[in-house]
């Protein structure tokens, strides 16, 4: 860490003692920092700030050299700038560390990582002092071997990826945008019909593929050309691998059922994946540190309610289609919410809410009172259930339970809240978001509205029309309660997109071909009395 230290502008550093009555090389500690001692804590306790460079590294080292046996000693480089969401070098040295360490806590539960509100009970902790329940931080503790180069490669990612997101989500957009105009040009003894909606399916396909293809180059941390190039490539390539094998429209369940095992495994083997990807929670700006970020709860709410449709396609409405979108959402919401894989509270509220919605569409009969309250009810029962998770698993330290835990009052709760509003509206307020978010407000009740026409090669099959209102339902409420507020129904609405144009990418239907026995298996859907007319 020496040349980190040498290469920042400034420190500040804490030397504590667990000793009982005064600290008596607190004239030291303010000599080595020029009488810039900050604060003293019953004689325990002191903070001074260091100079940058060379001399700053001298005098702490002075200070590591002249400390008593049992002390403590936090080195942390400030902030640059009045606003959070800054990766700064943090280290801790004790008598107890056999050679440097890496850090971590259970605020981040990430290897190498930890947050600024760690500081404070770890001191208090050290101190052997109470630390109130108003503290939301974590004792700061050591995690392996320190690897300074690893570190150094971790920031560098980190700090790479909110710049590179955008460009990605372009270049596949325009990826896709090629695969059509090249599928357009006229060639001999070809339809261009043909081409053109095997290239809107290969697309749509891509997009879905966008969750598992963005975790490669997590991995190898290549160039920003070299990521876009990686993330397409592997897009497409399952797209058109994924169309080639499965028939229209059953697409959409291998990308699925991949994204949820793909994340699941990765936050269980601590393999940093998701974290270091494009779609991951991005820690570098503070929001977030482990689990499954905004940007990807709606977006795989879409694309497991797509993946159930794609399964049950050609069958009427029953119990049967309903149970088996209640199990895809109980998944998905474990998922989402667990705190050893999402640890996403607001991720078990969007798909509760959803997925009551999908199964009242997809159950028989008339929409009753009853099923209304339900649909109310769902979000509820999500998050008890969470809570029971979180009390199993993580032994009430999950990141649902942590937060009720630590909220003593109603004021706690309502000041929680208000913050995450203050947010979303700040969310709202950036960039192009304000026009990008009045053009979904729009775009959603014209889809509502004119939704036969809209989902026309699928508009009489009850699951997708199950899995459309539950995936827009989970967008909604999604913008609701979380705090990047107008980002999730974003996404939804995008996501939602893509699977129109795999649906609309159908291919031209061939009577030769539909058999009677494909009706018997449920391969081709009952037609509605209006299509019986016309036929």
């Amino acid at each position: 860490m020496e040349r980190e230290l040498q290469s920042i502008p400034g420190l500040s550093v804490g030397l504590l003692s667990t000793a009982q009555g005064n600290y008596t090389q607190a004239s030291l500690f303010a000599d080595i920092g020029h009488a810039s001692r900050v604060a003293s804590v019953a004689g325990r306790l002191s903070v001074v700030s260091l100079p940058a460079g060379r001399e700053g590294c001298s005098r702490l080292r002075t200070l590591m050299r002249e400390r008593r046996a049992g002390e403590l000693v936090l080195v942390l480089e400030r902030a640059s700038g009045p606003h959070a969401h800054e990766l700064r070098w943090a280290a801790i040295a004790g008598a107890a560390n056999r050679g440097d360490t890496t850090l971590s806590s259970q605020t981040t539960r990430e290897h190498g990582l930890i947050a600024a509100v760690d500081v404070v009970p770890t001191v208090l902790a050290y101190l052997r002092l109470p630390i109130p329940t108003s503290i939301h931080g974590r004792s700061i503790h050591s995690d392996g071997r320190l690897d300074g180069d690893w570190l150094r490669r971790l920031r560098a990612r980190l700090e790479t990826i909110y710049p590179r997101r955008l460009p990605a989500l372009v270049c596949l957009l325009g990826a896709w945008a090629l695969l059509l105009a090249l599928a357009a040009t006229p060639l001999p003894r070809s339809s261009r019909a043909a081409r053109v909606k095997r290239a809107l399916r290969i697309g749509a396909l891509a997009l879905l593929w966008t969750p598992l293809a963005a975790l490669p180059p997590a991995a190898i941390e290549p160039s920003a050309a070299g990521e876009y190039a990686l993330i397409v490539a592997t897009a497409f390539a399952l797209g058109a691998l994924t169309d080639a094998l499965l028939p229209w429209p059953r697409g959409p369940i291998v990308p699925a059922v991949s994204a949820v095992v793909a994340l699941s495994f990765d936050a269980l083997a601590g393999t940093q994946l998701l974290m270091r990807s494009l779609l991951g929670p991005n820690p570098a700006y503070g929001s977030r540190f482990y689990g499954i970020g905004n940007e990807l709860k709606p977006a795989l709410a879409v694309l497991v309610f797509a993946a159930v449709a794609a399964a049950l396609y050609g069958a009427r409405r029953s119990r049967r289609g309903a149970v088996a979108m209640a199990g895809a959402g109980v998944l998905l919401a474990v998922v989402e919410g667990s705190a050893l894989i999402g640890a996403g509270v607001g991720g078990v509220v969007l798909v509760s809410a959803g997925t009551a919605v999908a199964i009242v569409l997809l159950l028989p009969g008339s929409l009753q009172r009853a099923r209304l309250l339900a649909i109310v009810l769902a979000p509820i029962v999500g998050l008890a259930l969470l809570a029971a998770l979180d009390l199993a698993t993580a032994k009430g330290a999950g990141h649902f339970t942590g937060s009720v835990l630590q909220a003593h009052s109603l004021g706690d709760l309502q000041d929680l809240m208000t913050g995450r509003y203050r947010a979303a509206w700040h969310e709202l307020g950036n960039g192009l978001m304000p026009m990008a978010t009045a053009a979904a407000v729009l775009i959603v009740p014209a889809g509502v509205r004119y939704r036969e026409r809209v989902l026309a090669p699928v508009a009489f099959d009850p699951a997708w029309q199950a899995a459309f209102a539950g995936g827009l339902s989970a967008g909604v409420v999604g913008a609701l309660i979380e705090d990047s507020g107008p980002v999730l129904l974003l996404v939804a609405v995008f996501a939602l997109a893509c699977v129109l144009g795999y649906l609309w990418g159908a291919p031209q239907p061939n009577a030769a071909t539909t058999t009677a026995s494909e009706h018997s298996r449920g391969t081709v859907p009952a037609l509605s009395p209006q299509h019986d007319l016309v036929l």
